[in-house]
């Protein structure tokens, strides 16, 4: 996303997980603050994964988070029901039902690497985010992987082969290593003006504070 001609386009890291729906979050209220700020970014996305020993079948998304976080059936569905909530005035359809699931997602992550350089990857993970929160799709299947990729204009052949072939692999690896390697232990972290750090979804009010003042260094 870029910004209108007259504006100054801030640059903003994202690290983040598909599986992680304060990312999609973060990213909806980090548009309500350009939005405020008459700014644009450009935005570049980052892998991590929240559980990269995830098994490829997945796993039930309240047993996953009773045995990862210890919350009761209850408690996990009552935050469910606060997402929905948040999520609506962001424009976030969350759909959770008894068979939502958490899946692996470093093929989704070498889509998305692959994405980055055919310049798709914003939109890509967009539409990877509605895939899995709004349509309940399995983004571990790789059918699925080509479907999205389709929708956003990848040749679904030329994404079929990379991910076959493993070639990104090494690449999402590496490029995960690094911000861990930094200390980015949690999703999403947000770099802004490839100095400031924001961990968590901390509201468009506060991405508008440090939009300026990143703005202001650079005018400085």
């Amino acid at each position: 996303m870029t910004s209108p001609d007259t504006a100054p386009a801030i640059q903003v890291d994202i690290v983040s997980d598909i599986m992680c729906p304060w990312c999609i979050v973060g990213f909806r209220q980090l548009e309500q603050a350009l939005g405020m700020t008459g700014m644009g970014a450009n935005v570049r996305w980052h892998p991590f994964e929240l559980n990269p020993q995830m098994p490829p079948e997945g796993q039930n998304l309240t047993e996953h988070i009773t045995q990862k976080y210890g919350a009761s059936p209850e408690q996990s569905a009552q935050n469910r029901a606060q997402l929905q909530d948040l999520g609506k005035p962001l424009g976030i359809n969350f759909v959770f039902s008894p068979d939502s699931r958490i899946v692996n997602s470093f093929a989704a992550h070498q889509l998305l690497d692959f994405a980055l350089s055919l310049g798709v990857q914003h939109p890509l993970k967009l539409a990877l985010f509605e895939a899995h929160f709004t349509a309940q799709r399995n983004v571990s299947d790789v059918e699925v992987l080509l479907d999205v990729a389709e929708s956003v204009g990848i040749d679904r052949a030329e994404a079929a082969q990379m991910l076959d072939s493993g070639r990104l692999r090494a690449s999402v690896r590496e490029k995960q290593g690094f911000w861990t390697a930094r200390g980015i232990s949690g999703v999403p972290s947000m770099i802004f003006g490839e100095k400031y750090l924001m961990t968590g979804a901390q509201g468009a009010d506060n991405y508008a504070q440090v939009l300026r003042q990143v703005a202001q260094e650079a005018a400085a």
